[in-house]
């Protein structure tokens, strides 16, 4: 695990790097820009998120490369497509603390025997640092959001294209058309 020291100079260095980033095994990690579609998905859901966020009154919504600090031992941040957080109103810097919600857009490079355990390493990261649903989200080859729970990691519920996602109970009452990720 990173001392206070170093995880300090890691975040000073993550809010200066070019692009997405993440803080992983003690290093900034880039991760490749989104493609178009990937980009629209995550959007989608965003504005999903935030509207959910205007009529609940509680949570924030977050769009792609918000970065989230998290104290793990080999890993000290996350960057999420889009994200819902139970926390303290949005400040200038990073957001405190893992998000309840975070949503993952598969790029073309998060496919294959290689990828597959890597995206469960990722979401056990999450759900070690608190969050407690993970959406995985393939808008390029299959058309379906897989969502894994922290209570039940290894048994995703699968929605796919004319479903109407709900994430009960972390969520209550928020509904997301799966169509949308492909308008």
């Amino acid at each position: 695990m990173a001392t206070h020291s170093t995880a300090g100079s890691l975040v000073a260095a993550l809010s200066r790097a070019e692009g997405k980033a993440e803080i992983v095994g003690g290093e900034i990690r880039l991760m490749s820009p989104a493609g178009g579609l990937h980009n629209r998905a995550a959007g989608s859901l965003y504005l999903s998120l935030r509207r959910y966020e205007r009529t609940r009154g509680f949570g924030f919504a977050y769009a792609d490369n918000a970065g989230f600090l998290v104290d793990l031992p080999h890993r000290n941040s996350f960057s999420p497509d889009a994200a819902f957080h139970l926390g303290p109103p949005p400040g200038p810097g990073f957001v405190q603390g893992a998000p309840l919600l975070a949503v993952e857009v598969r790029s073309p490079d998060d496919y294959g025997p290689a990828a597959e355990p890597a995206l469960a390493a990722k979401r056990a990261d999450y759900f070690s640092a608190g969050t407690r649903v993970v959406l995985d989200v393939d808008v390029l080859r299959e058309g379906r959001v897989a969502v894994y729970r922290a209570a039940a990691p290894e048994t995703p519920v699968t929605f796919g294209r004319g479903d109407v996602l709900t994430v009960e109970p972390e969520m209550p009452g928020w509904a997301f058309a799966v169509n949308e990720l492909f308008d």
